[in-house]
């Protein structure tokens, strides 16, 4: 059969089925809502859902600067009726997942990091009134024992996250904040992440920035610390301050392509 033979009976068929849809819709709308009631996350205690993903778009600023992601519109609805693009993208590029293997040898890949690290309880260190003022400061060990000391011991398998009010600046240049020399914005001291590997269960540790490490470091040392040991990470992470220091659910949809070091992923706080 020719391919425009089977475009139109494949428009016919969707037209068909459009009419059957418009008459079941509201039905089916209905039973979704009462089920979403009903799910086992929201019964646990979650009330609301959080987007903590940035949209991802070929001006989205990078740690080196160049664009990493791009796209080509292949087959569009006006002549094939269908839509469908060919993405291009950096493995670490918008709000994306750090897998081990991205700063070790023989690390674990992100298609093989356990999806059981991928629901974490979320810790959030708030220090944006300090990075208003500090663009290179970053989270130190008495930043986590002041969590711990008004919150409680971080969770097992937890993501600390670091909320330094960076997200807003997204689109600006003041996001990667580039002097010509160095990069300028916050991110985990090494001591810090340090004392999260040897005193605590977590799994995960999330910025709101380009890197795990502040942006002055030239020796990624938070990332050398913190990767190799099986666990991952998490930048450009989105609306940190709309979520409490404590007790909201992180979900982690990170991407599943087999040896990756990393990639985009679409992430949501249950509060």
């Amino acid at each position: 059969m020719c391919d425009i033979c089977v475009m139109n009976s494949v428009k016919d068929k969707m037209l068909s089925r459009r009419n059957f849809f418009k008459g079941t819709a509201a039905a089916g709308l209905a039973a979704v809502g009462a089920a979403a009631a009903t799910t086992p996350a929201m019964a646990g205690g979650h009330g609301t859902v959080e987007d903590m993903t940035h949209t991802l778009h070929e001006d989205f600023p990078t740690y080196f600067g160049q664009s990493g992601f791009s796209r080509e519109q292949v087959f569009n609805y006006a002549e094939h009726f269908f839509n469908l693009q060919q993405l291009t993208v950096n493995e670490h590029t918008g709000t994306h997942v750090d897998a081990p293997l991205h700063f070790s040898a023989d690390g674990t890949s992100v298609d093989e990091i356990p999806v059981s690290s991928l629901v974490a309880p979320l810790c959030v260190i708030d220090i944006a009134a300090r990075a208003a003022e500090d663009a290179d400061t970053p989270v130190t060990p008495e930043d986590v024992q002041a969590w711990i000391s008004k919150h409680g011991e971080i969770p097992e398998n937890a993501c600390v996250a670091m909320h330094s009010g960076w997200g807003p600046k997204v689109n600006s240049d003041g996001f990667r904040n580039f002097d010509g020399t160095a990069q300028h914005y916050p991110g985990f001291h090494v001591e810090a992440t340090q004392m999260l590997l040897e005193q605590t269960g977590a799994q995960s540790i999330a910025v709101d920035t380009l890197s795990l490490d502040h942006g002055i470091s030239a020796d990624f040392a938070s990332h050398y610390a913190w990767l190799p040991t099986g666990r991952f990470g998490i930048e450009c992470l989105a609306n940190l301050d709309k979520v409490p220091a404590a007790g909201a659910t992180l979900v982690i949809g990170a991407p599943k392509h087999k040896g990756g070091t990393g990639g985009p992923a679409r992430i949501f706080a249950m509060i």
